[in-house]
């Protein structure tokens, strides 16, 4: 059990008694040592499983640790989110303590949050309800009741979306309507399950009889009522082992502080610290670019700021770039995808899925998604349904758990092994050893199904390796307890996710978007504090990185737009020509700053797209792509139009992919608006690349002059990397 183990984690595992303050920085192995710790209690006879509780933020880092503990035979522990924990004993108690069934849980609050906001007589923004839904949640969890908001807000220095006292009556209203119809939200189930365990001391003493060790992950991001709840929970007799890292708190605007893990120590005097700073995950030259950005840290999360130590091998510099505008810097960082792609794990390179685009705002990656599309490189928006939810995972699941009942099924008779018996099950819906074109709705499917493929080859070998057979049934019943844990296998695409919900997650290779003054830190960020919490958010961007690190700015939003951005004030004294403090070295090198113009994208630079009706300067992509705005009157011919959409629609159907593969609907209409003679003129339209010119373009000349275009058979192996995304993707 302690063999695997580094010395600080072994420390971790081994302290089973009194009070634990584990200091754990990114890539150090808190998960390994805290599952170790629980899974070592309850082996050694010192913890009993039944009274363990784990508990976290997200069902994701709960189905991870369950997962853990599993494979490491702790069967029976609690690892559980905050949330669900409460709402698991609030439905238990609430007969005895309250009478009568459970208010009904209200799954989203912002439709009530706008009734609310009608009731009071404001008119809101739908943009605005999201600000004034997450205020309300920042009060509760902050235990700030209605009448005390505007004074709350002042002495926070909280930047409100509205006035205060207008927050406030909506703020209420919301709570009497909930009231009125019975209803609670989820921080209801925290406040009220705390009230419960407060008013009714039998009760709590039942709960800390059944939960005599508590374990609380990410402690930093605890807020007032949830530590309120773990007090009740904790008792005064209850053992409790906190693990966190100050330098990764990005959630206080959701009320989550670093306080209590930093006066753990004072709390509880006799309690046994452990710091965890040996990093396992990056390369010296990641780490060095982390310690050197906490290095300029201020504020008491800095002054317990851990240095981490790498215990990788050395590997490539980070790279810093400087763009001319938007659209450039989300082109090259796709082609520098694709030739990570293209190297192999091998030689340098990454595997779809290893690979991450960060931004601060989930704003920013439209245009990383069409960059993507455009080279035909498939990819996965983080925060998406979950795996096991999905509708293809759900039917799979059946499938492959009737051929599994039916023992011989002459579907996998012939199958030489585990990963082909699936493959074999899986193909009877469509399923093929090949992707399809494009990167819609059909190849988010198929990369769904060939995840399952993929884990069934890793839980042959790994069965294999253990001496232990791997039939179809063993795997059904691992697909069952990774859904019932949320352990999903990691599906083939490249991430696009805002740092926030970049937490927690890690890849090969990261590249970092968008840092400039504005973004990152983001302009309303204005006091000390939230400047910090931004320097602390790109921290965690750059220490999800193993190996590769990018990281870029344009110095425009649009195509020859003015060059006035400036680079993060963040990255001063980090990337070369940046102040002295460039020159620090003790881990890893400065990496290098290289000219991302649009001569480096391998394309002329763009002047500004005039509207050909007002003359305005063009920004929203569609309307850049028409060459007008969309209030200005339209010269499309209608017919060609529909006559377009029929030709994709026949060609979409050939090739077995969505329509927008072929062109989207914006760029339909915009060849139906300039009705182009030649080539040349199609080629000047946006959406037409070489490959698509080539393609496509006899077709739609063809269209254009009145004439049918030669219908081909769609080519086996055609290359999809001229796609465009599709238009709400």
């Amino acid at each position: 059990m302690l063999a695997g183990l580094d010395p600080e984690q072994r420390a971790v595992a081994t302290a089973l008694s009194g009070p634990v303050c584990v200091l754990a920085g990114a890539g150090t192995g808190k998960t390994r040592a805290i599952t170790h710790r629980i899974a070592y209690g309850v082996r050694s006879g010192v913890f009993q499983p039944q009274q363990v509780l784990a508990v976290t933020f997200t069902a994701r880092a709960a189905g991870e640790m369950r997962g853990r503990l599993r494979e490491l035979g702790a069967e029976g522990v609690q690892a559980r989110t905050f949330h669900s924990a409460a709402l698991r004993q609030l439905q238990y108690f609430w007969p005895r303590a309250v009478g009568g069934e459970v208010p009904r849980l209200l799954e989203r609050k912002v439709q009530l949050v706008a009734e609310a906001a009608g009731r009071t007589g404001l008119r809101v923004q739908r943009t605005e309800l999201r600000d004034l839904t997450s205020e309300i949640e920042w009060a509760k969890v902050t235990q700030i009741v209605p009448d005390d908001y505007p004074v709350a807000v002042l002495k926070s220095g909280r930047d409100a979306p509205r006035d205060p006292a207008e927050i406030a009556r909506v703020y209420a209203t919301y709570e009497q309507t909930k009231r009125d119809r019975n209803v609670i939200d989820f921080e209801d189930v925290l406040l009220l399950t705390a009230a419960i365990l407060e008013d009714r001391p039998e009760i709590a003493e039942r709960v800390r009889a059944q939960y005599r060790h508590f374990t609380v992950d990410e402690y930093q991001d605890v807020s007032p009522l949830q530590q309120r709840l773990l007090d009740q929970w904790t008792g005064a007799g209850a053992s409790l082992c906190v693990v966190g890292d100050a330098s990764q708190t990005i959630y206080s605007f959701t009320g989550a502080t670093p306080d209590y893990l930093l006066n753990f120590r004072t709390k509880h005097p006799d309690a046994t610290v452990v710091k965890l700073v040996r990093d396992y995950r990056s390369t010296p030259q990641v780490v060095h670019l982390a310690n050197g950005l906490l290095a300029q840290a201020r504020g008491a999360a800095a002054r317990h700021r851990l240095e981490l130590v790498s215990q990788r091998e050395a590997g490539p510099e980070p790279v810093y770039t400087e763009y001319v505008d938007e659209p450039t810097e989300a082109e090259t960082t796709a082609h520098r995808i694709k030739e990570l792609l293209a190297k192999g794990q091998g030689q340098g390179g990454c595997r779809a899925s290893e690979i991450a685009v960060l931004f601060r705002t989930n704003g920013q990656s439209e245009v990383y998604e069409q960059a993507l599309a455009d080279l035909g490189i498939s990819y996965q928006l983080k925060g998406a349904e979950r795996f096991f939810e999905r509708p293809e995972v759900r039917e799979a699941g059946l499938l492959l758990r009737g051929a599994a009942r039916a023992g011989n099924d002459p579907v996998t008779l012939d199958a030489p092994d585990l990963a082909a018996e699936v493959r074999a099950v899986l193909g009877t819906r469509g399923f093929t050893a090949t992707p399809p074109a494009g990167s819609g709705a059909v190849r988010e499917r198929w990369e769904s199904l060939a995840a399952l493929v993929r884990l069934a080859e890793e839980f042959e070998a790994g069965r294999r390796a253990a001496g232990e057979p791997a039939d179809l049934a063993a795997y059904v019943a691992e697909l069952d307890a990774r859904a019932a844990a949320q352990h999903a296998p990691a599906v083939e695409g490249v991430t696009l996710a805002s740092l926030h919900a970049a937490k927690g997650l890690e890849w090969d290779a990261v590249f970092l978007v968008g840092l400039t003054e504005g973004t990152l830190p983001i302009i309303y960020a204005k006091t000390d504090e939230q400047l910090e919490e931004e320097r602390r958010l790109l921290y965690v961007g750059v220490t999800r990185a193993r190996v590769h690190l990018s990281l870029s700015w344009a110095l425009s939003r649009s195509p020859g737009g003015r060059a006035s951005r400036k680079p993060s004030r963040f990255l001063d004294g980090l990337r070369p020509g940046s102040g002295s403090g460039a020159a620090r070295s003790g881990g890893g090198g400065r990496g290098s700053v290289e000219g991302g113009g649009a001569e480096r994208a391998g394309r002329k630079a763009r002047g500004p797209v005039k509207c050909r009706v007002c003359g305005r300067t063009l920004t929203d992509a569609v309307e850049r792509k028409l060459r007008r705005c969309e209030d200005c009157p339209s010269s499309m011919d209608e017919g060609l139009y529909e006559r377009l959409r029929e030709w994709r629609a026949r060609q979409a159907k050939k090739q077995g992919a969505p329509a927008y593969v072929v062109f989207t609907d914006a760029t339909l209409m915009a060849i139906a608006e300039d009705v182009p003679a030649d080539a040349r003129a199609l080629a000047l339209i946006s959406g037409v690349g070489a490959m698509k010119l080539d393609k496509y373009g006899a077709a739609v000349l063809s269209l254009c002059a009145g004439e049918e275009p030669e219908e081909e058979p769609a080519a086996v192996g055609d290359d999809p990397s001229d796609e465009e995304p599709s238009e709400d993707s």
